[in-house]
């Protein structure tokens, strides 16, 4: 059974690398705006995209943070982590920067975006429960069949780890 997720990334500059993610079929992913469909959210202000994240957020069990370069100093990833984790949702954080983008450029390491989220339970980074996948290749179709071969494990642990901190 496929799994249903909600994605957090950087949507201008990772949109790309997302985009082979979600393409591999391992899980059912909520949708991703088009550059209209965002730009008009957007224009709402924060309750529309609070909304819109809700909306996308039902009837998913987990989280996936895909990490770029810049991904954890983005105020909404942080929001839609601490809303996942606040709804009973697991959270899994992979780093995406060693994929090629469509113009076939790589990108650079980012912080874990896990870092900058306190969850209540044990008052700390929810980094210290949460985990975080590096996919040790360089190659980037060696790293596409990594995180192809093991996203569906990995969001699984999410999933149980969410259910066991309680």
């Amino acid at each position: 059974m496929k799994r249903k997720i909600f994605y957090s990334f950087h949507y201008d500059e990772d949109r790309d690398r997302v985009a082979q993610v979600r393409n591999m079929g391992v899980v059912e992913g909520s949708p991703i705006a088009s550059d209209n469909d965002w730009e008009r959210i957007k224009r709402g202000g924060d309750q529309a995209i609070q909304a819109w994240i809700e909306q996308q957020m039902k009837g998913t069990s987990c989280c996936v943070v895909l990490i770029g370069r810049n991904t954890a100093s983005r105020k909404w990833v942080t929001y839609e982590i601490s809303e996942a984790w606040n709804r009973n949702k697991g959270v899994v954080g992979i780093h995406i920067y060693e994929l090629k983008n469509l113009q076939g450029y790589k990108s650079s390491k980012g912080s874990n975006p896990l870092d900058n989220v306190t969850f209540t339970q044990g008052g700390g980074a929810l980094s210290s429960v949460a985990k975080t996948y590096d996919p040790p290749q360089y190659d980037s179709k060696e790293v596409y069949a990594y995180i192809k071969n093991n996203m569906a494990a990995w969001i699984e642990e999410a999933i149980q780890i969410r259910a066991k901190v309680g």
